[in-house]
């Protein structure tokens, strides 16, 4: 059997995550007829259907699950590979650490001034791309905020603390010292989902508007956010009020690398970061007693 190729391998996982042939061949700039071969001829080529057709969609058959598992995993790596080969080459090195604007907890001013090891490259994208930026090898190491549950990166607390939910000061809750969930029925949060039933699920776009955006929202009564303690100290704002809100998980932020990351770089940065932690005001801060697969202290 021939093997696969990447090409093929990027035709399928846009199919299988379109559900359609059209929308799939849109995403990938191409036609649809070619696309539509290309697809019958893995088919053939593995000797199993993956796609099961109607007029309307398509929908992945038992041999195309197990497909588009292994399928994302095996174009990260070549995306990985790609991007660290060029990094590599680029010149001077650089460690590219992966955040989002104002999430950092107050911490990263502190980081950067005691970490002397290897130049930083800060790579700023919106909330959840950071954990991407990990797997693809744009970035060495993120700060994430929430749990990094991924088998494929390695992390360690370095902030806890409460959410608050902030609401606008025109609101009737706003005159109350503290909230609990029920107490926000018939509010929404910035995407939609109703405020009364929690922080929105990972699988819940959120990165579809900044800061500002959402802020005018709240001003204006139409909506609620519930925000880290630590973010919300960064935007005082006359028209919006923050109130403690019962019911709701902590909030964290952790720093992540690549499971696999062997750099001296990486292992200094993550200590460094530990220690700036640990000297953060006691009532916010879980400093954790060691970072699960950190890099070893030797060879880069």
């Amino acid at each position: 059997m021939n093997e696969l190729e990447t090409r093929q391998l990027r035709y399928f996982v846009a199919v299988a995550e379109e559900e359609h042939f059209g929308r799939a061949a849109e995403r990938l700039g191409m036609a649809q007829p070619p696309l539509s071969r290309a697809i019958g001829a893995l088919e053939r080529q593995l000797g199993v259907q993956l796609f099961v057709r109607t007029t309307r969609r398509v929908a992945l058959t038992r041999a195309g699950r197990v497909l588009l598992d292994h399928a994302r995993v095996a174009l990260e790596a070549v995306a990985l590979a790609e991007s660290r080969a060029r990094h590599a080459g680029a010149g001077e090195p650089t460690l590219r650490l992966a955040l989002k604007a104002d999430q950092d907890a107050g911490l990263l001013p502190g980081i950067l001034a005691a970490y002397k090891d290897t130049p930083v490259e800060l790579l700023l994208g919106a909330y959840g791309e950071q954990a991407t930026a990990l797997r693809d090898g744009r970035a060495d190491v993120a700060l994430i905020v929430d749990t990094v549950d991924d088998s494929r990166l390695d992390s360690e607390v370095l902030v806890t603390g409460p959410r608050v939910v902030a609401l606008a000061a025109s609101d009737p809750l706003a005159s109350r010292p503290s909230l609990r969930l029920p107490d926000l029925t018939g509010r929404s949060l910035p995407h939609g989902q109703p405020a009364e039933h929690g922080y929105p699920a990972p699988s819940v776009p959120r990165n579809l508007l900044d800061h500002s955006q959402i802020f005018n929202l709240i001003e204006v009564g139409g909506a609620v956010w519930f925000l880290p303690v630590w973010v919300a100290e960064r935007f005082p704002r006359p028209g919006i009020v923050y109130r403690p809100i019962a019911g709701l998980a902590p909030a964290t932020l952790s720093i992540a690398w690549p499971e696999r990351s062997r750099s001296t770089a990486v292992a200094s940065f993550v200590r460094t970061a530990q220690r700036v932690a640990r000297t953060a005001p006691e009532a916010r801060i879980s400093a954790g007693t060691g970072a699960r697969g950190l890099p070893p202290a030797g060879g880069r």
